[in-house]
């Protein structure tokens, strides 16, 4: 059915303008004003913004961690994506040495049928480079539309990879198309510091944070980003908490290398005192990298304003506290690791982000949807509101003011982790594809109408939407 958007104000990575949208077939077909109606269904966006859908580049839903399966599913998980403006979610798909990759991308793909209900595509875990691997790789970019690999240098014995796996990883990715990713921490550093923190009887939650200290993710970062430049390749560096990671990012783009730097809602907003609740409630806030001093809080807005890091991805992760945190009671390493993120990422960049000043507008767009949709291979698709762009919109009241809250989210998690947060700006309906997933702030939307995205290679966009230094 036609729809017609009237008297909202379009926010775009550029532009700020009052104009009407035609939405025919899943897409944007006219945007203009006075634009004739045939019979559309008319949606009222006065006293609102339009944004394009919120792309969440870094989500693990249905992902098993320590033991245990994270609370939100691909259903639970994209209707709160979908209540706090994001469309797009790209998730974590895990993979395990000496396994083909096709059958892991399978097991990712039956996680989210008949449950999504916003699109969604995937990155690819890479925990080992051989031959084999490389022999796979092509079906999946080119068939799967996989084009964008994860490798992580934590979490040693279980998920991390040795600098050979990265490297290698980034010699290929620059040979096929793909974006890196890397979770930047030293593992062996890591592991060594928890293992002196248990053996001196330290269990509480904040040594979650003081064995993972911000030297650990600087100093990984820093080395993944001159392996980045060695291979002449790419990277992008997920959930940027701290400091030295921001300089060392700011380091290596400033020597041209290809590096990109995201950050988290929860670093902008939350810091390491959390950890510190009595009662085991820190628990709540473990996650990796850790919260920081609250000073770093600063360090990260201006990247962001500055261009310095390009994006915010929500790290959703979330395990209740009743039953699955709580597995770490006396023993902080095995509190199973994440926070429920995915429902406020918009909402507390906009609020703590543009109403007080530390971002524009168009700031905002870029860092929760274009940016994004540009390096992994979305854009114009989505990520902007362009004739021929699918109807992905979020119609937001920047005005109305709200508190964060377990009992207003709808994620399925026990607790949430900004928890009294007084913020400003809601979204209030959310279109996928032209239909609606949430109208006038309740959930209209079909489990399994979420379709899974083929995403274009790195490199791959338009000359006319190059970065300023670089081809994406």
């Amino acid at each position: 059915m036609l729809k017609l958007i009237k008297n909202g104000t379009i926010v775009t990575a550029t532009d700020i303008y009052k104009a009407e949208i035609l939405i025919e077939d899943e897409k944007i077909s006219a945007i203009g004003t006075n634009l004739p109606a045939h019979g559309a269904e008319i949606v009222d966006a006065k006293g609102c913004y339009v944004f394009p859908g919120g792309i969440d580049p870094h989500t693990h839903l249905d992902m098993p961690f320590g033991g245990t399966i994270t609370k939100d599913d691909f259903e639970s998980g994209t209707i709160a994506a979908a209540f706090g403006g994001t469309t797009t979610v790209i998730d974590f798909c895990l993979t395990n040495k000496g396994i083909p990759l096709s059958q892991s991308i399978q097991t990712w793909h039956d996680k989210a049928k008949d449950k999504a209900v916003i699109d969604y595509g995937f990155h690819l875990m890479i925990g080992e480079m051989n031959n084999d691997v490389l022999k796979q790789l092509d079906g999946v970019i080119n068939g799967e539309g996989i084009t964008s690999f994860k490798v992580f240098m934590a979490y040693k014995n279980v998920l991390q990879a040795d600098d050979e796996t990265l490297f290698r990883t980034l010699i290929a990715a620059k040979e096929l198309g793909a974006l890196v990713m890397v979770h930047g921490e030293n593992g062996d550093v890591i592991d060594y510091l928890t293992k002196k923190a248990l053996e001196d009887g330290n269990t509480d939650p904040i040594y979650h944070a003081l064995t993972r200290p911000p030297e650990v993710e600087g100093e990984a970062t820093g080395r993944a980003a001159t392996l980045t430049g060695l291979a002449g390749s790419q990277l992008y560096v997920v959930h940027v908490s701290c400091a030295e990671a921001v300089k060392k990012i700011t380091e290596a783009r400033n020597k041209g290398f290809n590096v990109w730097g995201e950050t988290c809602p929860q670093y902008l907003v939350l810091d390491q005192t959390y950890l510190e609740k009595p009662n085991f409630e820190g628990a709540k806030y473990v996650w990796s990298p850790p919260l920081r001093e609250k000073w770093n809080q600063d360090v990260l807005w201006n990247a962001l304003k500055t261009g310095q890091l390009q994006t915010i991805g929500s790290d959703q992760c979330s395990f209740d506290f009743k039953g699955q945190k709580e597995l770490g009671r006396g023993d902080f390493t095995k509190i199973p690791n994440g926070g429920p993120m995915i429902e406020d990422r918009l909402s507390i960049l906009f609020s703590e982000g543009v109403k007080k000043g530390r971002i524009t507008l168009n700031q905002f767009v870029d860092i929760t949807s274009t940016r994004i949709a540009k390096l992994f291979g979305l854009f114009p698709k989505k990520g902007t509101i362009t004739v021929g762009a699918d109807a992905d919109l979020v119609i937001f009241d920047p005005n109305v003011q709200r508190t964060l809250s377990v009992e207003a989210h709808h994620m399925a998690v026990d607790y949430s982790a900004f928890e009294g947060m007084a913020v400003t700006g809601e979204p209030i309906s959310v279109l996928v594809r032209g239909e609606f997933v949430v109208h006038n702030k309740k959930f209209v939307g079909t489990p399994g109408s979420g379709q899974y995205l083929k995403r274009a290679k790195y490199g791959m966009l338009r000359s006319s939407d190059q970065d300023e230094r670089q081809t994406i």
